[in-house]
């Protein structure tokens, strides 16, 4: 990956290397930095020159780059779903990415009075009635008012991936039993047939009424923003698809805080676009979470470095509809170095972190706990598994089993040296575990269709990390959910009972045993490094930079960026 950097209440997929990043510095690199151990400091780990919005210039520009724009603009979808397109949405859409929620830096949720003024609960007789009091002016662009009806349409939605919409996962939505108006169409009633928590794992986003069949959800925003289904305190002004450009303006109709800002524009850049365009003065940021892109920003006029944590987990993705065999995916586990392939990426940037072995929580939170599922690993350890499981070297020394070798490719995005060389370091891990390896290089912008339409073997990629593990254990875990179609009926109980666990710590830790169980069951994604987030800022630019769980965008407060005063 959502406020929790989610869109819609799902983890976004990330690249891993060429999304997010933090600063620090002198000449020779970035300060000495490492992620806060549980129970520290997290203001160290957020750095975006807050000012309040009476100390900014009103108006002014922003131009911010993206890996990719589109084609699929619908982040509820699996096509759409990627940091890149929440990025995009976040100052346009906030009804679709933000909903009813409000969460801050530290990942503590409170209603979003922009859009519900209060979320009243009750549980009863082991049912739960969940009472929302929609803001009487949220309106959707085209005018259709913000109320009962789009509820019940997310609902509707996202309770079920056998309805033909193309969802990430339908969380705890499953378990709604009705969605009904109150008094009125602005108070929405949501009756369950079970309790569910956190509350904010439903309506985190709202999809407009009129995306109301599996063929507009699943075709219908190819290319196609559908700005007039938005709510935000931005607008599209123009959208160039040819240029690869969106440009906004304040939305008029945006009834909340208005923005300081009078433009922002995304622009679809590679890497190596984006070196030039920051330096030029084309562009007011960009991430520099390697060192060869560090030494050619450092020093850049105008500029400055903010450094914090990126929110992300990942870097080994493995599409088992294609690594089919459990005990090659097994061996790629066992196989890897995380260590050495951590300062391959870390080379130069002087970050230090722990081996991190959880896809849903990062090290410093107090939920946390290690679930890597393999202890003895190297090539050695990688041969014999395979080997256990009846493979053996064929004359090029592969392994291989009934005349089908251990193959595959590794997909990698962008063309920043580091990540290169972070895939060659993969790959040759792999090789020496007795595996055929090759690199399919893409570009960026290739990134959401490849990995989104599951048209790899193994990414080096993962996805955005909340504050709580309930949403992704169901993304990430549930068999009928997660995109490898990976699990059982006894896990699949687990993850539908931890959702009634309302105390935080014991519904965390449940869903911690269930990562634990499936990753050594079926191996189907690992953490190789969570990482820093290194940002070359234009000087002066307030209100943005790595901001924890507020947001993946860097941008906390679309209505509060902008410039300080001179």
């Amino acid at each position: 990956m959502r406020k929790l950097n989610r869109i819609g209440g799902v983890a976004a997929i990330a690249a891993a290397l060429a999304l997010t990043a933090c600063g620090g510095g002198g000449a020779s690199g970035p300060q000495t930095a490492k992620a806060e151990a549980s129970g520290g400091d997290l203001s160290k780990l957020i750095s975006i020159n807050e000012k309040p919005a009476a100390d900014l210039q009103q108006g002014g520009k922003v131009t911010l780059p993206l890996g990719n724009i589109g084609p699929d603009f619908n982040g509820f979808s699996n096509n759409g779903n990627s940091a890149d397109n929440t990025a995009l949405h976040r100052p346009i859409d906030q009804a679709g990415t933000w909903g009813c929620w409000d969460i801050a830096f530290d990942g503590k949720v409170t209603p979003n009075k922009d859009f519900c003024e209060s979320v009243k609960n009750e549980v009863k007789d082991g049912k739960q009635t969940i009472t929302i009091e929609v803001n009487p002016k949220a309106t959707y662009n085209d005018g259709t008012p913000i109320d009962v009806k789009a509820f019940k349409n997310t609902w509707n939605i996202l309770k079920s991936p056998d309805a033909g919409y193309d969802i990430v996962s339908s969380g705890n939505y499953g378990f709604i039993e009705s969605v009904e108006a109150g008094s009125s169409d602005k108070e929405v009633i949501v009756k369950t047939r079970q309790p569910v928590y956190p509350l904010d794992s439903l309506f985190t986003g709202l999809i407009h009424p009129a995306v109301n069949s599996p063929q507009i959800f699943n075709e219908g925003f190819n290319g196609n923003l559908h700005p007039e289904w938005m709510a935000g305190p931005f607008k599209i002004d123009q959208y160039d698809a040819a240029a690869k450009t969106v440009s906004l303006v304040p939305n008029d109709k945006w009834w909340g805080q208005k923005p300081v800002l009078q433009n922002v524009v995304f622009r679809q850049l590679e890497t190596s676009a984006q070196i030039a365009a920051f330096k030029n003065g084309e562009i007011d940021a960009m991430n520099a979470n390697t060192i060869s892109l560090y030494k050619q920003l450092d020093g850049t006029k105008d500029s400055e470095i903010r450094r914090g944590q990126r929110l992300f987990a990942g870097g080994l993705n493995l599409n088992a509809q294609r690594i089919t065999d459990v005990n090659v995916r097994k061996a790629i586990f066992a196989a890897v170095d995380r260590e050495a392939i951590r300062k391959v990426r870390f080379n130069g940037l002087n970050w230090e972190e722990p081996s991190s072995g959880s896809m849903m929580l990062l090290p410093f939170s107090d939920y946390y706990q290690d679930n890597y599922p393999v202890k003895e690993t190297g090539a050695d350890a990688a041969k014999k598994i395979l080997t256990d499981a009846g493979y053996k070297a064929n004359a090029n020394g592969i392994m291989e089993k009934d005349g089908k070798p251990a193959t595959f490719k590794i997909s990698n995005f962008g063309d920043d040296p580091t990540t290169v060389a972070v895939a060659q370091t993969l790959q040759k891990q792999l090789q020496a575990g007795g595996m055929d390896v090759g690199i399919d290089q893409r570009a960026s912008a290739d990134f959401g269709k490849v990995v989104g339409s599951r048209e790899f073997d193994l990414s080096i990629s993962g996805y955005t990390v909340g504050a709580d593990a309930t949403e992704a254990v169901k993304q990430y875990y549930d068999s009928k959910t997660n995109q490898n179609k990976l699990g059982d009926a006894e896990l699949d109980k687990k993850i539908a009972d931890l959702t009634s666990i309302e105390d935080n710590a014991a519904r965390n830790k449940a869903a911690m045993d269930v990562e634990k169980e499936h990753m050594a069951k079926y191996y189907s994604m690992g953490v190789v490094f969570n990482g820093p987030q290194i940002s070359f800022v234009r000087t002066g630019l307030a209100n943005y930079g790595p901001s924890l769980f507020r947001s993946t965008s860097q941008v906390p407060d679309w209505t509060t960026i902008g410039w300080v005063k001179k």
